[in-house]
């Protein structure tokens, strides 16, 4: 009698996911803030993202205020938490890197958190558009707590612009005396 070996067979196995179709309102304030326009002939792309964080100050906080839509929609698709940390990474990024004069409006029309995100978002969702109307508690904590972490990256910074503002104003104003 012959054994059985369970090498000889070859199981397939189809580890890929198939993306998760999310609501249109997801997809469409993705291509607003990182696809809307195109440059003629290079066909580069940037949205307005890239436009309204040329507002020095007010644009990049702005602009990375409603990015936690989308970080917030990861939670009602319930995306793993490790997933949602990674989102709330690429937000940091682009508000900490955006909010530098010039080299950040470049960096915000080449980095494109939003549709990372949304990418992300259909990789990892666990459950259908129709199911996604709920959270847990957890992971709405978690989200929570990414959010509080960004709004204190942004109050940082704020308070090292205005700390350098005022420094040199001082450097300017004994250097006039």
């Amino acid at each position: 009698m012959r054994a059985f070996k369970l090498e000889e067979f070859e199981l397939e196995r189809d580890d890929r996911r198939k993306p998760a179709v999310v609501d249109k309102s997801l997809d469409r304030l993705g291509w607003l803030m990182d696809d809307l326009f195109r440059v003629p002939v290079l066909g580069w792309r940037f949205g307005l993202d890239a436009l309204i964080g040329l507002i020095p100050g007010f644009g990049d906080t702005t602009t990375s205020l409603v990015s936690f839509y989308i970080l917030v929609a990861a939670v009602r698709y319930r995306v793993p938490k490790v997933t949602i940390l990674r989102m709330g990474l690429n937000i940091a990024i682009d508000y900490a890197v955006g909010s530098l004069p010039v080299v950040g409006d470049l960096f915000d029309a080449w980095w494109k958190s939003n549709q990372m995100n949304l990418d992300l978002l259909k990789r990892r969702a666990g459950v259908s558009t129709a199911d996604a109307e709920t959270g847990r508690a957890g992971d709405w904590l978690f989200v929570g707590a990414i959010i509080v972490g960004l709004i204190a990256l942004a109050l940082g910074s704020a308070v090292v612009s205005v700390f350098l503002l005022f420094k040199l104003g001082q450097l300017i104003g004994s250097a006039g005396s």
